[in-house]
């Protein structure tokens, strides 16, 4: 594992260090893996959103849809 020193404002540093205290996080290495995790998930969640943009219509979701669906679910399909 790699280190990284970062500079933070005095106001900034009092707001992590809150946010480690009350997460009960151990260190404010934690919270900023924590933050970066989180903006990982955000991006991978956009880039999904945006290829389902430009992808095909597909079967519109109706009430048959979701009947179906259970349907497979409840037979374990």
């Amino acid at each position: 594992m790699s280190t990284m020193n970062i500079s933070l404002p005095d106001a900034l540093q009092s707001y992590v260090d809150e946010q480690v205290a009350g997460r009960r996080l151990g260190t404010s290495s934690e919270y900023v893996r924590e933050l970066i995790q989180r903006d990982q998930d955000r991006q991978r969640l956009r880039g999904l959103l945006l290829d389902g943009a430009d992808s095909a219509a597909a079967a519109p979701a109706d009430r048959t849809y979701f009947d179906a669906l259970r349907t497979r679910v409840s037979r374990g399909v």
